[in-house]
């Protein structure tokens, strides 16, 4: 069914065999024309090294397949205990999704790739994967029993979750140190999703949306095996800060692995910028907002942000507040409340060590130390649900909050009212509800926590319906109300403005904020809660998943147009895209036209082509003069170094090349030979701006550490190379408008540059000096066949231009070759790129060699 070619391509030090032979046969593959089924093996099913902008066969349709760890499906065992019956999971977010999606997935169809709650034995895994994709269009993961607790209760759990809620491995009993074999198990795990995945896709067609840290190396399988695969993927759990994550032994495998996605979705601006700063700062990335959408360039691919609070599905718990089982519970607790003049505060948490339910008691124990006029009148019902993990933690929680609470019933209970209410037992979601209609304020005081719909659950409910209205004798017209008192560090907070927020480690600030809730005056209650609904009722989970939809269409437009293929090994896999008339500069093409022309121009920048910018000594190697004297001493070539260096630097460095004509601080100063006299570009440049520059610049130094000045004849730098990356671009930018504002009325430009903020005068630029270089030949009556430009920055680009639009002109013969030429793949007004400067040091030295040949000829 799958070659073993492929799988060898998918192989990684994992320790664990390849998957592939445990795939079901009988899982039909999907069929992209009538009656023929793609074959794996075939050229046309992997866009791996296609370079062509072909297109799929079919028609377009709108399919979406669905990845997370978990199926939004219950399995139940038959009453024999035989076989098996499933119906869905009403509560799945997943299913919401697909439930409430309209607009642009109307007709969209969705397929389900995730395992199943419960262990299906290995003789009838064919037989629910069977009935599964028939019935529920569900693509079931199974893995071994060992391999799921490795991935599931082992790194998931033991490492991932803790630390994407800043709890770090200092000791064994937190969390313990990293597993190398957990990492390889989950590893595996995401490997056998992807085989699943392509039991089912059809590359040309579907999205893909991939869900949460469980599966966050699985973007880098796909796209290893179709370029083009359209991906998306929503992390639902907080995503730490850089101090944290980069802790994470396997930090960039995991951050290269989601950058394969298409785009990356997030709960809160939070998150995407914790995210954003690892990228800057593990992997040298850096981000930019075009038009409102973030955008990160990573090897010619755009990789596109999205924030956006997940929501909940209205639709659904208007049915449940509609039931008559929801209005019975409702008369209930308002007889064991209300009825008896109590009002209810009401918190609705997970038992796991982030949720906060014991800070939330510490709280609610100090707000009736504080007040008792509350004693008797207010009560604190605390739904706990099962935990998702287990292990000692939990129930090191769930003690401590069962202490809490019998000690603050037996300090201010009596008989009749327990001031503290806790629920172990699972409710029904109509039970929750119902908890909701009555509670007059929600606590959500969670240390860290990815979303939290329940505020938004608790708003929906409150505003209730007329059957609900009349059994709390409330007239259809009376305007509702609720309170919320939210923990700040939860991803709901950000969007619900009119919440009380808290720090729930300050528990004299929750207790004031439980009791400012309860004394808030009614019309300012019910203010806050019309404004709240209208947020929740319009972002509704229909509305997230259609907003990440489209944008997920929009940032995969482009696919089919781009040149795509795939570098490195392993988890370093990523794909190169690449615009069809943006290629490698063979050396072999440009060698071929150097020897068959006679009149040749050569530019050359410096820094980052000749040295490698990351070099600490910036004077050229020997090396480099010497190829550069051999291009210079035949008789046909004009060699042109255009730098952003003083012209002292250059003099000296360069000295011993005769021929070698020179253009320095970006072509202010320009000589044609060695012994030739400098000469400026344009005229003289006046340098009363300097004083006002000068000081502006040294205190941005003195309060950016790592940074400096360069001052030139007719220009002044400021570096911030050895800075703070994310410090550094922020104070460049702040520089940036500081002295365009000083310096608006002098004859000066203020550019910003890579790690750096540059002054210069108006009129210079590098292409001034290609022009002139161009011009200057044609004086001679030389008209250039053969042109050669290469540098690496965005200074360089206007050198491109000019180059490029001189092949139209007089300027260059009508059969002229020109080849301008980038360092490295991105986004260039050059047709050509090399990867490093060692690859430039070798283009040079081969066309030295011809020059040497053609002199001893």
């Amino acid at each position: 069914m799958v070659s073993r070619s492929y799988s060898d391509l998918l192989e990684l030090p994992s320790g664990e065999p390849s998957s592939f032979g445990r795939l079901s046969r009988r899982i039909p593959r999907v069929v992209t024309v009538s009656g023929i089924v793609p074959d794996l093996d075939s050229p046309s099913s992997s866009d791996a090294e296609d370079d062509d902008t072909g297109s799929s066969s079919s028609g377009p349709r709108d399919r979406t397949i669905i990845v997370a760890n978990q199926l939004p499906i219950r399995a139940h065992r038959g009453a024999t205990g035989r076989g098996w019956t499933f119906s869905w999971d009403e509560d799945s977010l997943l299913l919401q999704l697909k439930d409430t999606i309209g607009g642009l997935g109307g007709g969209m169809e969705f397929i389900y790739v995730g395992c199943l709650r419960d262990e299906i034995p290995l003789s009838e895994q064919e037989e629910v994967s069977q009935i599964l994709l028939e019935s529920f269009k569900c693509v079931p993961t199974f893995l071994p029993p060992d391999l799921l607790s490795r991935f599931y209760l082992g790194f998931c759990k033991q490492h991932l979750w803790p630390l994407f809620h800043y709890m770090l491995p200092i000791s064994a009993e937190l969390g313990g140190r990293f597993d190398r074999s957990l990492w390889q198990a989950y590893v595996s795990a995401n490997k056998v999703f992807a085989d699943k995945i392509l039991e089912v896709i059809s590359p040309d067609e579907d999205f893909v949306w991939v869900h949460d840290y469980h599966l966050m190396i699985l973007p880098t399988f796909l796209r290893k095996r179709f370029n083009r695969v359209k991906l998306g993927f929503f992390l639902h759990s907080p995503f730490p800060s850089s101090e944290i994550y980069k802790t994470l032994p396997v930090r960039e495998e995991i951050l290269r692995s989601l950058l394969n996605s298409d785009l990356i979705g997030f709960h809160t601006f939070d998150y995407a910028r914790h995210f954003l700063s690892c990228c800057s700062r593990m992997l040298g990335l850096t981000y930019e907002s075009k038009r409102g959408y973030i955008g990160l360039e990573y090897y010619g691919r755009t990789v596109s942000i999205k924030i956006l609070p997940v929501g909940i599905h209205m639709d659904q718990l208007k049915s449940v507040l509609s039931l008559p089982e929801t209005e019975m519970k409702v008369m209930d607790l308002i007889r064991q409340f209300l009825d008896r003049g109590r009002t209810m505060l009401l918190g609705v948490d997970d038992m796991d060590i982030f949720k906060g339910i014991s800070l939330k008691l510490l709280a609610f124990e100090q707000l009736l130390l504080q007040h008792p006029e509350c004693r008797g009148k207010v009560v604190l019902v605390q739904i706990a649900n099962p935990a998702r993990g287990k292990g000692k933690d939990v129930k090191e929680v769930q003690a401590e909050s069962e202490a809490m609470v019998k000690r603050i019933n037996e300090a201010f209970g009596c008989p009749g009212y327990e001031p503290v209410i806790m629920i172990h037992e699972p409710l029904h979601f109509y039970e929750r509800v119902a908890y909701y209609v009555v509670a007059e304020c929600c606590l959500v005081t969670a240390v860290r926590d990815g979303m939290n719909l329940i505020p938004y659950e608790y708003i929906a409910s409150r505003q209730g319906n007329e059957r609900l209205d009349r059994a709390l004798g409330l007239s259809h017209s009376t305007p509702k109300k609720s309170m919320l008192v939210v923990s700040e560090f939860i991803g709901c907070s950000p969007s619900l403005s009119g919440a009380i927020r808290v720090n729930p480690w300050n528990i004299d600030a929750v207790a004031d904020a439980m009791d400012f809730a309860l004394a808030m005056p009614e019309p300012e209650k019910q203010l806050r809660h019309e404004k709240h609904y209208r947020y929740v009722s319009t972002h509704d989970v229909g509305y997230w998943a259609n907003s990440f939809l489209q944008d997920l269409e929009r940032t995969c437009r482009d696919h089919m147009r781009r040149r795509c293929w795939g570098i490195g090994f392993g988890l370093g896999f990523r794909v190169v895209a690449l615009d069809s008339n943006f290629r490698k500069l063979s050396l072999e093409h440009i060698v071929s036209a150097y020897r068959r022309t006679e009149t040749r121009a050569i530019l050359l920048d410096y820094d980052g082509t000749l040295m490698p910018q990351a070099s600490i000594d910036k004077s050229p190697s020997q090396q480099s003069v010497e190829i550069l004297n051999s291009l210079c001493s035949d008789k046909n070539n004009v060699v042109f170094l255009v730098s952003a260096r003083s012209r002292s630097s250059l003099g000296d460095w360069f000295s011993l090349c005769d021929n070698l004509g020179m253009a320095a601080e970006h072509g202010y100063f320009v000589k044609l030979r060695r012994d030739a006299e400098w000469e400026t570009c344009v005229p003289a440049a006046d340098s009363s701006w300097k004083p006002i520059a000068e000081p502006v610049m040294r205190l941005y130094t003195e309060t950016t550490d790592g940074s400096t000045i360069e001052e030139k004849e007719t220009a002044m730098v400021w570096s911030y190379e050895d800075a703070d990356p994310d410090f550094g671009s922020c104070q460049a930018k702040e520089l940036l408008d500081h002295l365009d504002s000083v310096l608006a009325n002098e004859p000066v430009s203020v550019k910003s540059g890579r790690n750096n903020v540059e002054v210069k005068p108006q009129g210079v630029s590098k292409g001034l000096v290609a022009r002139r270089l161009l011009s200057t030949m044609k004086d001679k009556g030389l008209l250039p066949d053969f042109v050669l430009c290469i540098g690496d920055d965005r200074s360089d680009e206007d050198m491109f231009e000019v180059i490029t639009s001189a092949v139209d002109g007089a300027l260059l013969s009508a059969s002229a070759e020109v080849f301008a030429c980038t360092v490295c793949k991105k986004p260039s007004k050059a047709k050509y790129y090399l990867d490093d400067t060692a690859e430039i040091v070798r283009l040079l030295q081969g066309l030295a060699s011809v020059s040497q040949q053609g002199s001893w000829q």
